[in-house]
């Protein structure tokens, strides 16, 4: 009963499209269904349906969350294509928000990712793009933004940010969206931001790139080295960063800013040696190795874009409605969210594929992510 009550409450202020009235299947109990099948590792609902309607599962089901009847494959696509996304993710975003302490400083990188199979789909005339907030130090999803088409992308993660509780937090965003209303944006929701800067804005990256290049002036500048070694291949990354900016003609332009900084990264495997910069503007004063910090964080986001991809099929995904597919984007989340918190939780060292795979092929695997 305990269990039962605490899925619940996660998507309690769930809304629908139009109005049900529950004489056939309970919506809430569907949505359950296929949160349960998710943490299995079934990539879509009819896996789902098929595992719910097994004997030992629906015992499992009945016993343990009360639902007695399960529906078949096309109530179960009509009342998950019932759930309204927006409100969907708001659910989960207030999931999430009970579970930070009040007084935050994560790092919150933002990305945005195309699903790949709405792109071969007459169904959508534009790809479907989330975009995705990240908490780099929980390694968890903190919400999503669906648009249509990567061109979408900078209003979206407007959008995001102002759905989320940012406050005490640093946002690390990619050049596309090192934009002067974001960064507004960002100081407004009363967090940072670090953002990188590149050709869309060439006359600050070249100030900057000057700026660094400068043998004299680099000298001045905070330094911090991080050298790590993976297989062949050496990368070494150097971070320089200073809050001397009254000379920056553009400074004004940009909320609150108060640093500027480049990344040097180095390769070298058995082929040579090459290497690139990064330049990144900030409204934290950041120290050298800060910046190296949150800068490597952005990668957080792309690690949950790849997990998705590898355990639920996310890019060959055929639905060809975008209620469901967003809803189904959502749940998946919720899951690895889930189970990353277990592992860090109980200090298991097992596999993603392995865990869900126990619950696959024992149901009673599932109870202990929902267990205080």
């Amino acid at each position: 009963m305990e269990n039962r009550i605490e899925i619940a409450e996660y998507f309690s202020d769930l809304e629908l499209t139009k109005e049900y009235n529950g004489y056939f299947y309970s919506v809430a109990e569907v949505v359950t269904i296929v949160i349960l099948g998710s943490f299995c590792g079934l990539k879509n609902v009819c896996q789902v349906q098929q595992w719910a309607a097994n004997p030992r599962i629906s015992e499992f089901l009945r016993e343990e969350y009360g639902i007695v009847d399960i529906p078949c494959y096309y109530w179960m696509l009509c009342l998950m294509k019932l759930v309204k996304p927006a409100s969907f993710n708001k659910c989960f975003i207030n999931w999430v928000l009970s579970l930070l302490p009040e007084k935050r400083n994560f790092t919150l990188p933002f990305d945005g990712k195309t699903i790949c199979s709405t792109d071969k789909m007459e169904k959508y005339k534009n790809p479907m793009h989330i975009v995705s907030a990240q908490i780099a130090e929980l390694g968890i999803t903190f919400g999503q933004q669906t648009v249509d088409g990567k061109s979408n992308e900078i209003p979206a993660v407007r959008e995001l940010l102002q759905l989320l509780d940012i406050r005490g937090c640093i946002v690390v965003a990619d050049a596309l969206n090192c934009q002067k209303e974001t960064a507004k944006t960002i100081i407004l929701g009363g967090a940072d931001y670090l953002l990188s800067v590149k050709y869309n804005h060439l006359n600050l990256k070249k100030d900057i790139e000057d700026y660094v290049q400068d043998d004299f002036l680099r000298e001045s500048m905070d330094m911090a080295t991080k050298t790590e070694k993976n297989r062949d291949r050496i990368e070494k990354r150097t971070a320089f960063v200073t809050n001397d900016i009254n000379w920056l003609e553009s400074k004004g332009e940009w909320a609150n800013l108060a640093c500027i900084g480049a990344i040097n990264t180095q390769f070298t495997t058995k082929n040579g040696t090459s290497d690139e910069w990064h330049y990144y503007i900030s409204s934290r004063n950041l120290t050298a190795d800060e910046l190296l910090y949150h800068a490597r964080q952005e990668w957080t986001v792309e690690t949950m874009h790849w997990l998705l991809d590898v355990h639920f099929g996310k890019d060959f995904c055929r639905v060809r409605d975008e209620n469901i597919l967003q809803n189904l984007n959502i749940i998946r989340k919720f899951v690895i969210n889930k189970v990353k918190m277990w592992k860090e939780k109980t200090k298991s060292k097992r596999p993603i594929s392995k865990i869900l795979l126990d619950c696959l092929l024992d149901p009673n695997n599932i109870l202990p992510f929902f267990r205080n």
